[in-house]
């Protein structure tokens, strides 16, 4: 799936904030691909609880994908709050979708999803984390949790279906868009002249 990573405007340093906002929305739509590569797949992910349960685990699986990248390239302090700031514009997204369609209080499911991150990015922290080489534990972690939103027999399936299809591509997708938006090298500026022969 392609993804917009570079800033419109390039050269001047983007606060944490900002670069939340920014993988807030890619990670929501990655969250929403993966979603609808799995219905196709022929997993029953009905509308409803499910469908949004399903985007909890995925999302949070995301936020610890970017902490992990955000980790490699910015210091300790702009790193937590980034992550901070992500995780909390990711269930502002989540909650709000879910009381529009659900009708669910969007304060409560906020929290629900804070609390549920937090005891999750306990876990993840004890897995290494290499986008060239996954750790097994790592992304079978995401199928776990999805065994636990699946119903049927597709909850014998939904690991192998997250560990070698939805995980990688996910990670793929985010790992190029974040390297984008953390680049704070100047682009050249746009020439609003036209070339022609001379």
């Amino acid at each position: 799936m392609r993804v917009k990573s570079q800033w419109f405007k390039g050269g001047k340093p983007k606060s944490p904030e900002e670069i939340a906002g920014a993988v807030a929305f890619i990670a929501w739509r990655v969250a929403q691909n993966a979603l609808r590569n799995t219905r196709r797949a022929h997993f029953d992910v009905e509308v409803g609880r499910q469908y949004f349960d399903f985007l909890q685990e995925f999302l949070i699986f995301l936020i610890q994908v970017a902490d992990r990248i955000a980790f490699r390239q910015r210091p300790w302090n702009l790193r937590v709050a980034f992550t901070s700031a992500l995780a909390h514009r990711v269930a502002e997204t989540l909650s709000e979708n879910q009381a529009e369609l659900l009708g669910d209080d969007p304060i409560t499911q906020k929290a629900r999803f804070i609390t549920r991150l937090n005891a999750c990015a306990e876990d993840y922290a004890g897995f290494d984390y290499d986008p060239q080489d996954l750790n097994f534990a790592f992304v079978r972690y995401l199928g776990h949790a999805m065994e636990a939103v699946m119903t049927g027999d597709d909850q014998q399936w939904i690991i192998d279906q997250m560990m070698s299809v939805e995980a990688p591509e996910a990670i793929a997708t985010l790992e190029k868009a974040m390297k984008g938006l953390l680049d704070d090298t100047p682009r050249p500026p746009r020439s609003s002249r036209l070339s022609g022969p001379e």
